[in-house]
């Protein structure tokens, strides 16, 4: 592509393409990508930067690996997409049965759906339709934390932070929930009971009409990158199990291996009434999400009125993405994924630890393959993003959070790249006093 055709794409772009969380009135920077392979985004102008981010936490084994291109291409040629009403393929029934192994024990069913924030909606219909089969139609109302994030669609706005998540301006338009205070003990604090005190509270004071509990376990995600003890995941399944509620886990960005368990939940040894995954569900190649249920909900479910689950998305378990899905699962048993993240997390530790001194810096943390730099005041990401760019790494910040997430099959002296850039641009931010 040369300078005149790139110049043209860019203009093209900002005048008629809407891009995440932007502005077509002051639209933020974009950079034409040509092509990306293993941890590389090689760029129009020829740069290429390390990709710290997975691509939004997804592309967890790289970009353009074979064995996911002989996925699509294989697929490809015997069908790329068939409904799913009254029709079912080998790669719907084999990716089923990868998840029912891989995922805690008693959830039995699935639930295949194109978005994680689609996958969340389920799960959510799911609860309520639950309690409309028990003939209990008071349970209206889904408990969660503050500081979650559960997506962008309409249900899963409401279960954002209230007040500062980013969809706070809708608050007097969704769907009214019940918020109990984030969990405040970091991942490896001893465990005091005070820690989940307002959890137990709500629960206690409202379990009448909630239908189910919704958390994303062991780390808040884009609502703010906090890693939280995992006995705070033990206490809230045995109070659900004693007050009857529905308990969800979205594992959608902490599902396959981020944490440094292949979910999340393991670190707490428990498991969900229902649970989502999605992102590093395809390996990045394919928009593909899936809800989990018990034999339980499920059949209860099915046992009430109508009969049926009230929900059909139109590329429900699309092949090729089914396809590659499969093959994405098969390489987190094909290598030794754990050990690859262990090594991630202990470099990103020590790399990531000296930007803990710098003046804008609030706090530092790592768990698995997530590294966070938080700053004391949001940052300007044009302006960031920029700085990075130009230090050959694609690390892409949103408010207070410089964090890096990159693929599994990052190499060390890549990964130092990201750890050192990640410092050196954190040094140069300046708040005003």
């Amino acid at each position: 592509m040369n300078e005149m055709d790139v110049r043209k794409l860019i203009e093209f772009d900002r005048k008629h393409l809407w891009h995440p969380y932007s502005s077509m009135t002051n639209p933020l920077p974009v950079y034409p990508v040509a092509s990306a392979h293993g941890v590389k985004i090689r760029l129009a102008d020829g740069m290429e930067l390390i990709d710290g981010t997975s691509s939004w936490w997804s592309a967890a084994h790289g970009y353009n690996h074979p064995k996911l291109n002989d996925a699509i291409k294989h697929q490809l040629e015997k069908m790329a997409h068939v409904m799913f009403g009254g029709l079912t393929h080998e790669p719907a029934v084999k990716l089923g049965e990868k998840l029912i192994r891989m995922t805690p024990e008693p959830l039995q069913t699935i639930f295949y759906s194109d978005s994680g924030s689609v996958s969340v909606e389920v799960a959510v219909k799911m609860a309520f339709q639950y309690w409309l089969a028990r003939n209990y139609r008071n349970k209206t109302k889904i408990l969660t934390v503050r500081s979650g994030y559960h997506g962008d669609t309409f249900a899963t706005m409401g279960l954002c932070d209230p007040v500062d998540g980013m969809h706070k301006m809708f608050h007097d338009i969704l769907p009214e929930n019940i918020f109990a205070e984030a969990p405040r003990c970091k991942f490896d604090d001893p465990w005091d009971e005070s820690y989940i005190s307002d959890m137990l509270a709500q629960i206690d004071r409202h379990h009448s009409s909630i239908a189910a509990v919704i958390i994303e376990p062991i780390v808040q995600g884009a609502g703010g990158m906090r890693f939280y003890s995992p006995h705070y995941l033990r206490r809230l399944r045995e109070i659900c199990s004693e007050y009857d509620i529905l308990l969800i886990f979205d594992e959608i960005a902490t599902g396959f291996g981020r944490t440094g368990k292949l979910f999340a939940c393991e670190h707490a040894e428990v498991s969900p009434d229902i649970m989502c995954v999605g992102k590093a569900l395809t390996g990045g190649y394919m928009t593909l999400a899936v809800t989990l249920t018990t034999h339980h909900v499920s059949e209860t479910i099915s046992g009430g009125m109508p009969g049926v689950f009230l929900h059909g998305p139109t590329y429900m378990a699309n092949p090729l993405a089914c396809a590659v899905a499969c093959a994405s699962l098969e390489l987190f048993e094909e290598y030794n994924w754990q050990e690859k993240v262990l090594s991630i997390e202990k470099q990103m530790k020590e790399q990531l630890e000296p930007a803990r001194k710098l003046p804008a810096v609030a706090d530092v943390r790592v768990l698995g393959a997530i590294g966070v730099i938080e700053t004391r005041e949001p940052v300007k990401i044009a302006e960031i993003q920029a700085k990075f760019v130009w230090e050959g790494v694609w690390i892409r910040p949103f408010g207070k959070l410089i964090y890096l997430m990159p693929p599994f099959i990052i190499s060390s002296d890549e990964l130092s790249k990201l750890t050192a850039a990640a410092v050196k641009v954190a040094g140069t931010i300046k708040f005003s006093q």
